[in-house]
């Protein structure tokens, strides 16, 4: 059996198709138009790509998008592509592929990915998956199974509070409407902005990086503020599900200094006397989001082995 699975970026959507042990047999990507019916035009012609590369049967596709289905109503909430807001994605994009369509959010899929076969492989107990990047966002996985709770917002880790704030911790406004959101703190993008507030220079968070790296003292200074917040946010997730794992993913995951700093930055806040837990890369990079919205829909027993 083909499994077919779409990620829903803000900057790009990508499809792929994988086979029952995980291979991937196709891979397609387009740029995100920005619009609705645009956006639902680019998801229908990945997947015939994917299906045509691949000679995937016409089954159901697993898509991991921004934000979350309301249980209640079916719509979309709580993407920072605004425009998804309040819309039946499900069933347009049902509709437009004339196949069944499951949604869960792309922290969840990273999670799922890396749960089955990648970093988090075989782990006992709880993980967790944090996307950092544009935004971001966070999926918890149980004894390799997500875990989405009654309503759906397990692991909406970004849009919670900077916890323990320092007079440094200037609450900026989050695009959902409130403020000191950790999306603002721990994101690529707010690595940036942080760095903007104090310097007056606007730098790209991988520009901040390298400066950092070459001895600029406010690009340093920058560096070590932001990995301090994250370690104080990850510690309330210790606190919370106590995971043997935390799995990055989104661009930051690149940065080699939060594997070595970030332990140092969580144990002084967990409420324990004693805590460690792996911290490491998503194996699959970022296409660990499209190989677990693939993984949305089970195989069918008979081609369980196949």
């Amino acid at each position: 059996m083909i499994r077919i699975g779409v990620d829903f970026g803000g900057t790009k959507i990508e499809a792929a198709a994988l086979d029952a042990g995980g291979g991937e047999r196709a891979r397609l990507r387009r740029p995100n138009p920005g619009s609705y019916e645009g956006a639902i035009g680019v998801v229908a012609e990945l997947v015939i790509g994917v299906r045509q590369q691949s000679g995937a049967p016409h089954g159901p596709v697993g898509v991991g998008v921004p934000g979350s289905v309301s249980p209640t109503t079916g719509l979309m909430r709580g993407a920072n592509s605004v425009w998804l807001n309040g819309r039946d994605f499900n069933a347009d994009l049902t509709r437009a592929l004339g196949v069944p369509v499951r949604l869960a959010n792309d922290a969840n899929c990273l999670i799922l990915s890396e749960v089955t076969d990648g970093a988090a492989a075989g782990v006992k107990g709880s993980a967790f998956g944090a996307i950092l990047g544009t935004g971001c966002g966070g999926g918890i996985a149980v004894d390799g199974k997500l875990l989405e709770g009654a309503n759906g917002v397990a692991g909406e880790w970004g849009h919670t509070p900077l916890p323990w704030p320092v007079e440094q911790d200037k609450a900026p406004r989050c695009w959902c409407g409130r403020k000191g959101c950790l999306e603002t703190f721990v994101s690529g993008t707010a690595l940036a902005a942080d760095h903007a507030r104090v310097t007056g220079r606007r730098m790209k968070a991988d520009e901040v990086i390298a400066a950092a790296r070459t001895g600029d003292r406010w690009a340093a200074e920058a560096l070590d503020r932001y990995i301090e917040r994250l370690g104080r946010a990850f510690a309330v997730v210790v606190d919370l599900i106590d995971p043997s794992v935390i799995v990055l993913g989104g661009g930051m995951s690149n940065v080699a200094e939060l594997y070595e700093d970030l332990p140092g930055a969580i144990a002084p806040h967990v409420f324990s006397d004693v805590w460690s837990a792996r911290i490491v890369k998503a194996a699959h990079g970022d296409s660990s989001g499209v190989r677990g919205a693939a993984r949305l829909w089970p195989l069918e027993p008979a081609t369980a082995t196949a």
